[in-house]
């Protein structure tokens, strides 16, 4: 069996790739489905102030700081991004982004969608977007309720917000729905997207 030739990319600088979307419609699962199956993306790690949820790895999934240090990272403009998202503050590191996009590799980042919006002003709109979306609200509350891990009062503020997050969908680049059972089909989508975007005539380049 022969290999596959490499990728002709029209260019040769990465590219800022970010995964936001309503909360339960499974962007962190994407996410971590591309950076476990390859090495090929930088994934900028968000601090937050909150505390580890079983199953999460400090500085994999999480920088977790205290609310203090949280706070003082900010007043020294140590974030790029960083916003107030359910109650808890997270930030993304300005440094490591600068690294990200001096390398070679394409720079993956995931954040809210508040915080999709600062990374288009920032860029110049260079980013590229994509909002990952359950079917519709019921699916959505279904899959919020199943990870029991809010209140009914909590799950019932995140589809108040979910309804304002969808209806800013047309601000983003891609929608791509996360159909329950089908996560394969959505990671595969996401990397569709960054091929069709290496192959732009003008790609484009998110610079600090």
């Amino acid at each position: 069996m022969t290999s596959s030739p490499p990728p002709s990319y029209t260019h040769g600088h990465p590219l800022l790739v970010v995964i936001s979307g309503t909360s339960g419609a499974g962007k962190d699962s994407v996410v971590e489905c591309l950076r476990r199956e390859s090495d090929e993306f930088e994934f900028i790690v968000t601090v937050t102030s909150r505390q580890p949820r079983p199953g999460e790895t400090p500085g994999y999934d999480y920088v977790f700081v205290s609310e203090a240090e949280f706070q003082r990272m900010a007043g020294n403009g140590e974030f790029w991004e960083h916003a107030d998202v359910y109650g808890q503050n997270k930030g993304v590191p300005r440094r490591h982004v600068e690294q990200a996009l001096s390398g070679t590799k394409d720079v993956l980042m995931r954040v809210d969608v508040q915080g999709a919006e600062t990374v288009r002003q920032l860029t110049g709109n260079q980013a590229i977007t994509i909002f990952i979306d359950a079917p519709d609200l019921t699916d959505l509350e279904r899959r919020l309720r199943k990870r029991e891990t809010d209140t009914d009062v909590q799950i019932q503020h995140r589809l108040d917000v979910a309804r304002g997050e969808r209806a800013r969908i047309p601000e983003f680049d891609y929608l791509i729905i996360n159909h329950d059972g089908c996560l394969a089909e959505t990671v595969q989508a996401v990397r569709a997207v960054i091929a069709a975007e290496h192959h732009r005539a003008q790609p484009k380049r998110a610079t600090l």
